[in-house]
């Protein structure tokens, strides 16, 4: 008797996908691309698959089953690895090296600090902040150079004078 019971991974086959035509998937794909690639919608934190199935006049299974069969991950994932694309462009550029993860993580589309590492971690196999290290560290005359820190600005009343 096997100590494990071990058997392969099938994939499911959902039944919506053999309904889509090979030609409509063909365009749907392109014209998703077009929008969440060309369109950068990717970097919209609220645009989902819904809001993509809306702007094509489709429905969200049709959507799904496009993006399951011709880029062969889910709608997250996908719209995830096109900002994770655009943050491994930012964190190694020189003009962005002040910004810090949050900011970053922000501007290619995430609604939080927590899915962009968990989701560039996944991708990289580094969180971004390693991964900006270990780039600067291979191209030390990338780094800028660290300029004064602008003086603080208080707000509020002045302290009084003290009479001595």
């Amino acid at each position: 008797m096997a100590k494990y019971n071990i058997t392969e991974k099938k994939e499911k086959e959902a039944a919506y996908r053999s309904l889509v035509s090979p030609k409509l998937m063909d365009e749907l794909k392109e014209k998703i691309l077009d929008i969440i690639l060309i369109q950068q919608k990717y970097k919209d934190k609220d645009y989902s698959a819904k809001r993509l199935a809306e702007d094509l006049g489709t429905n969200t299974r049709y959507i799904s089953a496009v993006v399951n069969m011709r880029f062969h991950m889910n709608y997250t994932s996908f719209v995830n690895k096109y900002r994770i694309d655009e943050a491994m462009t930012l964190l190694v550029d020189k003009r962005y090296q002040q910004l810090n993860m949050e900011d970053i993580s922000s501007m290619v589309g995430f609604s939080n600090r927590q899915s962009f590492y968990a989701s560039f971690f996944k991708i990289n196999g580094v969180t971004p902040r390693e991964y900006r290290m270990k780039h600067f560290a291979q191209h030390p005359s990338l780094k800028e150079t660290k300029k004064e820190p602008k003086k603080e600005t208080r707000r509020g009343r002045k302290p009084a004078e003290k009479n001595v």
